[in-house]
């Protein structure tokens, strides 16, 4: 039984069809379920591209059956994530998660069916992580391995370990100690704990953060490949949540996985290369600077119709 395919949409028509026409192109599209979730505008602004964007999933695409659901009211993008993913997974008991910003390989759905089927009796495997980051030599990277934090970009889980998600973030951050602040954003390379006090302030509402946490109190472990199965089309200022940014940028994998790791621990190396990104990802103040003023154009022009 292949895992079924939960997407979520909402504004974004160009995303959105260049994600479902790669994803049609995967090898195990026509045997895959998919769940097309389509949250409701949130403002009056947002109705045209929400109305243009459920058209595009209504099109005759190339899977064993897809279901739409269409929200009547805007959940938002965690309410609904968390909403979607709890009902499907409750259900099939596996699941991969996928946001209208990600553009698939064509082995994404064989990575993720044959990873959620080898560890599926692994409890301290919570995740499956499609994407991986663009680090400094990969060759020296093993074909997969384990790695602490959670995913957002395209990603897949059982239902034994969702259960585990609390979306209480007093709860998760409960007793932390200075030692599990440096661990959680890994050794202090990475903003998870900005993201956490955040979320606490009220400034974001992230159902990602509360899942890294969920998984981090678990003592769980989240698989990633060395070579990424999704590319982040919507690092280009488009969405909610992102900013113009090319540091992200991947060269899709054109081979599916043949190797697991032995164990069940996080790898030193891949440890090592993922803190020295995340060190290293934002460059110089120059080159910051000019990331932010495209971002700037992009909302402009996006706001006139012109993109």
């Amino acid at each position: 039984m292949l895992a079924p395919i939960a997407l979520f949409v909402y504004n974004r028509p160009v995303h959105t069809r260049k994600t479902l026409l790669a994803l049609e192109a995967n090898k195990l599209a026509e045997q895959s379920d998919i769940y097309i979730f389509s949250d409701a505008a949130k403002t009056s602004e947002d109705i045209d591209e929400v109305n243009k964007v459920r058209s595009i999933i209504r099109e005759p695409w190339k899977f064993k059956h897809i279901y739409i659901i269409e929200r009547g009211q805007n959940k938002g993008l965690a309410n609904s994530v968390i909403d979607g993913v709890t009902q499907v997974v409750q259900k099939h008991g596996k699941i991969i998660v996928l946001e209208d910003d990600l553009e698939t390989s064509k082995f994404a759905l064989t990575y993720f069916n044959n990873a959620l089927n080898h560890f599926e009796d692994q409890e301290k495997v919570m995740q499956v992580a499609g994407y991986m980051y663009p680090v400094e030599q990969p060759k020296t990277l093993p074909e997969t391995f384990f790695f602490r934090v959670a995913s957002s970009w395209g990603w897949a889980t059982w239902d034994r370990a969702w259960k585990h998600f609390n979306p209480d973030i007093n709860a998760l951050t409960h007793g932390f100690k200075r030692k599990d602040i440096k661990a959680f954003s890994v050794d202090h390379t990475e903003n998870f704990w900005k993201q956490v006090k955040q979320f606490k302030a009220g400034k974001i509402n992230s159902w990602a953060i509360r899942w890294y946490l969920s998984v981090y109190k678990q003592g769980g472990l989240v698989l990633y490949p060395r070579h990424s199965y999704i590319q982040n089309t919507g690092t280009d200022g488009s969405g909610t949540h992102s900013d113009v940014d090319q540091v992200y940028k991947v060269a899709l994998a054109k081979l599916p996985v043949r190797k697991y790791p032995a164990v069940i621990e996080e790898d030193p190396i891949a440890l090592a290369a993922i803190k020295h990104f995340y060190k290293h990802r934002k460059g110089t103040f120059f080159e910051r600077l000019a990331r932010f003023i495209e971002k700037k154009l992009n909302q402009r022009k996006a706001k006139k119709g012109l993109r």
